[in-house]
């Protein structure tokens, strides 16, 4: 009787990838398909990992009505890759993130000179929302909530994948960068990141509303009360990162992170995440998003966020922002980091 080959001949057959091991149902499939650009990110993977790498350099990576509906379609077709164990999300040129690109969304009215890319006509068309934020109209709150909220459902992709999500922080992750940031499962940043929210004072609230979850209501307040960042040292002292590196030896110790997770068998993976998450969105992670979402719309329709975005459309974005940060003494601070003569 010839002899047949089970799990116990091969040694650690419990490493094997879901569709590489001997019996697999995706044994004789084709491999997913692996061509696809996007406008504000790039795609790609490597063995186990799978790296998406916001690619708008020259704007800080600062996000769009793109930005969201592409990290959505790339977390999605990373989730379906049998191949794929742990994605990696990080920011290409200076920063992770800095943010919403205002000086469309404030100094030029929401009207973006590439026109409405596909959306003309929805709730994201930046004309309809252009005309909800004049002053001398009447503001719809669930227009503006149904804009935002598809932006938080695509950034909270990162959060419901059934794998593991690692963000690399470094340089700046500030503003709607950190609604991002801290929707992924695991962070881990260089000690001299830029991370915080400095919107909260004047024209914004944190739509994600995933500080306190990560970092407790004391600390959240702290940051959220004064619009103070912290460095990525102190968001390691605080929990908001695992580990946090000289910005030297950030790629390496991040390389090993997720190499450590890619060994993991990817059922493993999905059950140690969704048995997580189970306690995480027992918090009320969803009603946090909502009622900050909410809050978020308010805080631009106020009448002090009214005079930022009016000042924003008179003297330009930065000069607004200096106005809004040296009060607070950390303008020279955010100007040195790159991401905030931009957005925010």
């Amino acid at each position: 009787m010839d002899h047949m080959e089970h799990s116990g001949d091969r040694p650690a057959a419990w490493q094997e990838n879901w569709a590489d091991a001997p019996g697999s149902p995706w044994a004789g499939r084709p491999s997913p398909e692996d061509e696809r650009a996007y406008r504000t990110l790039t795609y790609e993977r490597d063995g186990r990992i799978v790296r998406i790498t916001f690619n708008r350099p020259e704007r800080g990576n600062a996000i769009t009505t793109d930005t969201p509906v592409e990290l959505t379609h790339a977390v999605e077709r990373a989730d379906l890759d049998p191949r794929v164990h742990v994605m990696l999300l990080s920011g290409r040129g200076k920063g992770f993130c800095g943010g919403y690109d205002l000086q469309v969304f404030a100094e030029n009215g929401f009207d973006s000179a590439d026109g409405p890319d596909g959306v003309a006509g929805t709730v994201l068309d930046p004309g309809v929302q252009a005309s909800n934020h004049d002053p001398q109209r009447t503001w719809d709150p669930m227009a503006d909530y149904a804009m935002m909220s598809r932006f938080n459902r695509g950034f909270a992709s990162l959060l419901h994948a059934n794998k593991p999500t690692v963000a690399k922080l470094h340089g700046f992750a500030v503003a709607g960068g950190t609604d991002i940031a801290l929707y992924c499962d695991q962070i881990i940043c260089a000690d001299d990141t830029k991370i915080g929210y400095p919107p909260t004072r004047v024209w914004g609230i944190p739509a994600a509303g995933m500080w306190a979850h990560r970092i407790g209501d004391q600390r959240a307040k702290r940051m959220l009360f004064t619009g103070d960042c912290i460095d990525g040292k102190q968001a390691q002292e605080w929990g908001l990162a695992v580990e946090s590196w000289p910005a030297d030896e950030l790629d390496e110790r991040t390389e090993d992170l997720v190499g450590r997770i890619a060994m993991m068998p990817v059922n493993q993976l999905m059950m140690a995440k969704l048995a997580l998450n189970s306690a995480l969105l027992a918090q009320g992670v969803a009603n946090s998003g909502m009622i900050s979402t909410v809050f978020d719309g308010v805080s631009r329709h106020t009448r002090e966020g009214y005079a930022f975005q009016q000042r924003a459309a008179t003297v330009g974005f930065r000069e607004a922002v200096r106005e809004r940060d040296e009060p607070f003494g950390d303008h020279k601070q955010a100007r040195s980091g790159g991401e905030e003569s931009r957005e925010s």
